[in-house]
């Protein structure tokens, strides 16, 4: 995947004298994006084109709308992570700026698609609006498509649980509720923050249950409710089974949020390492206990919890 930044000239396969494009903010990279990349790959094998996707950073609404911004599922890392897998050829994250979003949806066509990114397919949601006010809707789309010269598709949205639209809007407030089975559905894979790990204060070692220190999160991405989850960990060597402390300590009166993996049947040092936790399921809340025998009998307890959550 060719990932395109802020002044750089957009570059496609040799194959390629054009691109079909979609164009979105793709926070979470959920079943719905999914299903838009899937249908952009295909029109564009058939089409001889490449297939690009135009982003966004930060989320329009920072700009536009700030105290509407709403928190992230995918920190932009996350996000090209996920759409690389999609196998798209070429990603484009453009810096959504007061000047990109003063465009008309005829500039934006005429400037970005088509003089930087050859556009010569548009495939977008039924619903989608981009330019000024988001006035770029299907009509006006087909309209500039049919004077220019490029084909425009919509898609109708995929469906999650009880047949509603998959959206990061219904995902988010899924993830902020807890309710990680939900989230899961609408992503089509489980929950997950992503962060570096960084060395901690071995109080689980000494307790018998050692786990891995995550790095500060930014302050953008959603984190579900505080409590101790079954989880899964993706490290370099693997993915591993585990259970995560998501919340302060307060048996130790230490209030700061932090993020601590105890990791089953796998010791190793992964410090400086990048680690993906896969939220599973809740197991309970954060708790201050008397003491720390009463700390360490709890922990068997959520471990037992945990490994039978996640059995094959």
């Amino acid at each position: 995947m060719i990932i395109v930044e802020h002044g750089d000239a957009v570059s496609l396969p040799t194959r390629s004298a054009g691109s079909a494009i979609t164009v979105g903010t793709f926070d979470g990279v959920h079943r719905g994006h999914l299903d838009v990349v899937a249908r952009l790959r295909a029109m564009a094998e058939r089409m001889s084109l490449a297939s690009l996707i135009v982003t966004f950073e930060p989320h329009p609404l920072e700009i536009v709308n700030p105290s509407a911004a709403p928190p992230l599922l995918t920190t932009r890392e996350e996000k090209l992570a996920a759409l690389e897998r999609t196998g798209v050829d070429v990603v484009v994250v453009l810096p959504f700026t007061p000047e990109l979003a003063a465009l008309t949806a005829e500039a934006f066509v005429d400037d970005v698609l088509i003089a930087q990114c050859k556009l010569q397919a548009l495939l977008v949601g039924h619903d989608h609006g981009f330019g000024r006010n988001r006035m770029g809707d299907a009509t006006v789309l087909r309209a500039l498509g049919a004077e220019r010269g490029f084909s425009v598709d919509l898609v109708e949205p995929v469906q999650g649980v009880g047949g509603a639209p998959v959206s990061s809007t219904a995902i988010r407030r899924a993830v902020a509720g807890g309710d990680l089975a939900r989230a899961a559905d609408g992503l089509g894979r489980l929950y997950s923050v992503s962060s570096e790990v960084v060395p901690g204060e071995q109080r689980g070692r000494t307790l018998g249950f050692p786990t891995i220190n995550l790095g500060p999160i930014s302050p953008r991405k959603l984190l579900p409710p505080d409590g101790v989850y079954a989880v899964r960990v993706q490290l370099p060597d693997g993915l591993h089974d585990g259970m995560l402390h998501l919340g302060g300590r307060p048996t130790w009166h230490d209030a700061e949020r932090r993020l601590e993996a105890n990791l089953f049947d796998v010791t190793g040092d992964w410090y400086g390492e990048r680690a993906e936790v896969q939220f599973l399921e809740r197991l309970r809340e954060v708790r201050k206990f008397a003491d720390a025998d009463a700390l360490r009998a709890q922990l068997a307890v959520d471990e037992a919890l945990a490994r039978d959550l996640l059995r094959p």
